[in-house]
């Protein structure tokens, strides 16, 4: 058969070639992660990690966290800039990981697309590999798919996976949440990555372009959209082994919002009002809820309107950690308390996601 028959993969759509020149564009910034752990190097079936240094674990407890990054890859797409979503995956995918405490190991991804272009692979994964170096994660494997007839030429999405432990017996939950403990707040970049759906709906509806320039935002809405998702494991895990026993839970901003994701890390029985007069939305939240003629709480099962990640911690202990968090590039601040006392739970969301965890609802009016 030859090479230009009808039923060769490149007349299938599958362009092979293409696979491999990605492959070498991405060989330096996927091999900059890789530390002493990663054996074998780049390009193998399956990534190896050496993984002796767990015998120095008394009980060690692996932690994994999947995640792709939604429909924001529609506005890298529309705008043909691609070099931001793959941080946005490391922070939907390793932040996750150092929510029980875990330290992050090693990541892999995954990438379908319409048609290979190499140097749009690239910058993707040049983006993972930069997020992942800047948690401390090797970025051990990972699978581009070309899928014609499924996707269109410029379309793709990515998702990835990763691999941390953490010391049974030291890992963070509501289990460790005490009555009076602080709740602090950890600034977002922006939106990160959901509601992206409900972002597009908006500019739709008012025939609002991604390459248009919108005074109210301060640039092209697509690039202000684009905005990286901030990645806070470092700071995390710094701030763990400075102050250990300080932390008692950690809640990842994402999906479902402040209320939703925060009650998922309490204890049954304990109840947080947070309140919104301790920070200000960013202005994109306010723009956008602007132009659907809607309240910025109307979102907030949404969007994560300004805070990324919530720590739960000693009361003795949370001017130390919002100086520590400061300090290392995540503005922070005190947003309620925990209390475990009788209360009227009306209006409260209680636990989410299937967890049977505490109350939370916010209260009050946001600063200007």
């Amino acid at each position: 058969m030859t090479e230009n028959s009808s039923s060769s993969y490149a007349a299938a759509g599958v362009d092979t070639a293409a696979g491999d020149r990605a492959v070498e564009l991405m060989k330096a910034a996927v091999s900059a992660t890789h530390g002493p752990n990663v054996v074998g190097g780049f390009g193998g079936f399956a990534g190896l990690y050496d993984a002796s240094f767990l015998k120095d674990y008394t009980h060690p407890l692996m932690a994994t966290s999947t995640d792709g990054v939604g429909t924001k890859v529609a506005i890298a797409q529309a705008l043909d800039k691609h070099d931001t979503i793959g941080q946005d995956l490391v922070g939907m995918v390793v932040d996750d990981i150092v929510v029980v405490g875990a330290k992050p190991l090693f990541m892999t991804d995954y990438i379908a697309c319409g048609k290979v272009v190499p140097s749009r692979i690239a910058d993707i994964v040049a983006g993972i590999a930069r997020g992942c170096s800047a948690t401390g994660t090797a970025l051990v494997g990972g699978e581009t798919a070309e899928h014609p007839g499924l996707l269109g030429p410029d379309d793709y999405d990515v998702a990835g996976a990763a691999t941390g432990v953490v010391e049974a017996g030291s890992q963070l939950g509501p289990h460790l949440v005490a009555d009076g403990d602080v709740v602090i707040a950890m600034e977002s970049s922006g939106i990160h990555s959901n509601g992206f759906s409900l972002v597009r709906h908006i500019l739709a509806n008012n025939k609002v372009g991604y390459s248009d320039h919108l005074n109210e935002l301060g640039g092209v809405v697509g690039e202000v959209l684009l905005e990286p998702t901030r990645l806070y494991t470092m700071p995390l895990l710094n701030l763990l082994d400075a102050q250990p026993g300080a932390v008692h839970s950690l809640s990842h901003v994402t999906g479902g919002g402040i209320a939703a994701n925060l009650a998922r890390v309490l204890p049954v029985g304990s109840w947080v009002e947070v309140e919104r007069s301790t920070w200000s939305p960013p202005t994109v939240f306010r723009v956008l809820s602007d132009l659907a003629g809607s309240s910025l709480e109307s979102a907030e099962g949404t969007w994560n309107l300004g805070i990324g990640m919530i720590a739960i911690v000693a009361a003795d202990a949370a001017d130390a950690t919002i100086a520590s968090l400061t300090a290392d590039g995540i503005p922070s601040w005190e947003v309620g308390r925990v209390s475990m006392a009788a209360h009227d739970l009306s209006g409260f969301e209680q636990g989410a996601k299937g967890v049977n965890g505490g109350a939370v609802r916010l209260s009050g009016s946001f600063a200007n």
